[in-house]
This record gives C-alpha cells, sequence and structure tokens, in this order.
C-alpha cells in the first residue's frame, strides 16, 4: 500500500463567502497547468479540500512544483481508504511505515467529519493508536510534540489519511484577483513587488523600459531572465519593452537636471498605463519602498502620481532593503538583478534630484517640451513577448550551438 494521492488545503481562501468556488477553480487551473507535464494525475476539488490523484505519477517532483503555487497553504502525501475501522488501522499503518519511524514519536489526529461513522474521534484516536504500536519497534506516543502527527479524517467518501505536512507559499491563487501591469527594471526591488503581486492573487504583465544604445542588449536579457524567473510562481507572463531613448533624450535636453528624474518617472507612468488601457489590465504595480531613494519620497510619489488616476500598489512600500533582498534570494532573482548591465533607470540620474518637488514646476518645465507624440510613438512600438519557465535564456540559446 503506498501513497496514492495528494491532499491540498486552502488556507486563506477558506475565509471566502459565496465566491469562494471561483478561487478554488482558479487553483484548480493553476494546478493543472503547473502539473501538465503529468499526464496520468486527476485533479479533484471541493469547497474546503483539493485531491491530486498520482496514478502512477512519481510525487517528488509533483511536491516540487506545488510549493511553488499559490493559493495553497499546505499539502500531503494522502492514502484513501473505506471507512471501516480495520481498513483504517491497516492504512493509518501502512502510512507510518513509509516514513523514517524508528525512535520517532507519533500521535494519531482523527477527525469525524462524517458523523454517521459509528466512532468518535477519540475512540478512532485509541484505535488507531494502539493498532500502530502493537505492529511497529522503536515508535513511542507523544500527543504534545510528536515526530510523526497522523492525521485521520473521515469524510462520506471515504477516509483520508496523512502524516506529513508541507508548507505552500499561500496567499491568493494568480489570477483571482484581476490584471495588473508590473514596472520591471533591472534592479532587485521590482522583481520583488511583481512576486508579492502574484501572492496576492494578480496577474501580471511586465513593462520594461529600454534605451539603446545607452542601455545595452545585456540589460534586456536580464530583464527576460527576471520574467522568466517570475514564471515559477505566476505561469505564462507578457512582458512589454517600450523604446524609451527619445522620450528620455528630450526630458534631459529641456528639464531642469533636478526635476528630470520626476519628469521621467511621469512619463514611464503614463506610457504604462496606456498599455494597461490596451491590455485591459486594472492596476499599475512598482518597486517602490518609502524614502529609499529621491524618486519615492512621498511629496515626489505625490507628483510623479498626478498624471494617472489607475491605481498604484507598491506591495514594497513599508519594507526596508535588507527585507526586499531577503525575499529576492528566496525567489532566485537576486542574482540577476545584481549583474552590471545598467538600465534606464540608472543611467541618466541627476547628481542632487529633487526629493521635495513641486507639481506646479515640473508641470511648468514639461510644457516646454511637446512629450505627446513620442509618448505615442513609444507605445506604438513597444515590443511584447510572452514568456514562460521554458524560455530560452541567452546562454541556454548559446549553449544550443
Amino acid at each position: 500500500m503506498k501513497y496514492d494521492r495528494i491532499l491540498i488545503r486552502y488556507g486563506e481562501m477558506t475565509t471566502k463567502g459565496r465566491n469562494r468556488n471561483l478561487f478554488v477553480r482558479r487553483l484548480k487551473d493553476n494546478v493543472a497547468k503547473k502539473l501538465h507535464a503529468f499526464p496520468n494525475i486527476k485533479i479533484e476539488y471541493m469547497r474546503d479540500r483539493m485531491y491530486i490523484l498520482l496514478n502512477g505519477e512519481p510525487h517528488e517532483p509533483i511536491i516540487d512544483k506545488l510549493k511553488n503555487v499559490f493559493g495553497i497553504h499546505s499539502f500531503s502525501l494522502a492514502m484513501k481508504c473505506h471507512n471501516e475501522l480495520n481498513e483504517i488501522k491497516e492504512t493509518a499503518l501502512a502510512a507510518v511505515k513509509q516514513l523514517p519511524h524508528e525512535g520517532k514519536t507519533f500521535k494519531i489526529s482523527a477527525r469525524r467529519v462524517d458523523k454517521q461513522f459509528p466512532y468518535g474521534s477519540s475512540e478512532l484516536n485509541y484505535e488507531i493508536g494502539a493498532h500502530i504500536l502493537r505492529n511497529t519497534d522503536g515508535l513511542t506516543v507523544n500527543v504534545h510534540d510528536p515526530d510523526i502527527d497522523v492525521r485521520v479524517e473521515v469524510r462520506q467518501e471515504g477516509t483520508y489519511i496523512t502524516c506529513h505536512d508541507i508548507p505552500g507559499p499561500g496567499g491568493l491563487p494568480v489570477g483571482s484577483s484581476g490584471k495588473a501591469m508590473l514596472m520591471l527594471s533591472g534592479g532587485i526591488d521590482s522583481p520583488v513587488a511583481g512576486y508579492l503581486a502574484m501572492k496576492r492573487g494578480l496577474e501580471i504583465e511586465a513593462v520594461h523600459f529600454f534605451s539603446p544604445p545607452f542601455t545595452s542588449d545585456r540589460a534586456k536579457q536580464k530583464v527576460i531572465d527576471l520574467v522568466k524567473k517570475l514564471t515559477t510562481y505566476g505561469g505564462k507572463i507578457k512582458l512589454h519593452i517600450v523604446p524609451f531613448t527619445e522620450v528620455q533624450q528630450a526630458i534631459y535636453t529641456q528639464v531642469p537636471n533636478e526635476y528630470s528624474l520626476i519628469s521621467t518617472r511621469r512619463a514611464m507612468l503614463k506610457i504604462t498605463d496606456a498599455l494597461r488601457q490596451r491590455h485591459r489590465a486594472l492596476a499599475i504595480v512598482t518597486g517602490e519602498s518609502l524614502g529609499q531613494v529621491a524618486s519615492q519620497t512621498l511629496e515626489s510619489m505625490f507628483v510623479i502620481n498626478d498624471v494617472t488616476t489607475t491605481p498604484i500598489l507598491r506591495p514594497l512600500v513599508s519594507m526596508d532593503k535588507i527585507e526586499i533582498i531577503d525575499i529576492a534570494k528566496k525567489i532566485d532573482t537576486h542574482d540577476i538583478s545584481i549583474l552590471p548591465y545598467e538600465d534606464c533607470c540608472t543611467i541618466f540620474t541627476p547628481r542632487s534630484p529633487k526629493t521635495k518637488p513641486k507639481k506646479e514646476k515640473v508641470v511648468h518645465y514639461e510644457s516646454f517640451v511637446d512629450l505627446q507624440p513620442l509618448i505615442e510613438k513609444a507605445i506604438a512600438n513597444t515590443e511584447t513577448m510572452v514568456i514562460d519557465e521554458h524560455f530560452a535564456t541567452e546562454d541556454e540559446f548559446e549553449q544550443l550551438f
């Protein structure tokens, strides 16, 4: 007798009311896409649980993939048997024996969801625990802090037995909260913001501003590699690469140096908002952290935001740099982000940018340059690519030759 399924627990999704099924179905679809390489599995779901029937597929690679699916609170390898006491005891024993159990402690955590079952939870705890003790060596009981917690859930359709919980990433299923545009530079912060946005159920499309010849193809490839890392958590992601050279040069020619950074950010936000409308997204996500740099003071955010009424989501707004770096390392974007290929946000940074800009002044300075035709041209010439976890990076492509 072997583990034949994986039981998935929803966590936060269980707090949803009438629309819970929408979240559950979205999670089911996301899990199915993540596990497309395992054709024999079957996914069954209900309001408070989901089950992956393995049907002979190996569980190790499936477990690795489930660790990155938002909406999963925890999951466990499981066995299912009929609601018959002797069969439940034998199944629980088989589940324990598949684990390293000698010298370990255990307890039984029985839950009788099917109230028609003739044995209560306490009786089940005793009967199953006694059976395991009689048929194993070196295993002892510890009801407070056991090494192995044998969970037994008796439901109408059968009894499910698990022995080890694996934490999931939590959050909400990607796509359950709508779609947003992620302003993605090549730095550390914005990929982390994208990760956290997806954790709250957002589907994201990334927008990157590319200023050749001042930024190199290596900088562009760096962003593609970052998006590929994010697809681990959100599936396919569209990347929009905006040609930004003419807009940026016009700003730095006409706008005073200390205001050029603010004006550049305003132009970026206008372009991102136009792409948002074109691709039917509802919000814009940025990697801004309050007070981290000159363009991220509260005064700067106020002036930059003035160009749109679209919601701007800032998942990192209250984090310090160490916290952000820790998440970047966790999601494996950090080492890509620190590669020494400059993006357009750094190449034209003024020596003394305004930290408390005035909206009236930046509007006045921008009135001397007609940016709108350049912005429309940049939008029209934006390159869009769809990236998934199988997208070949530059290094992988070169290895083919």
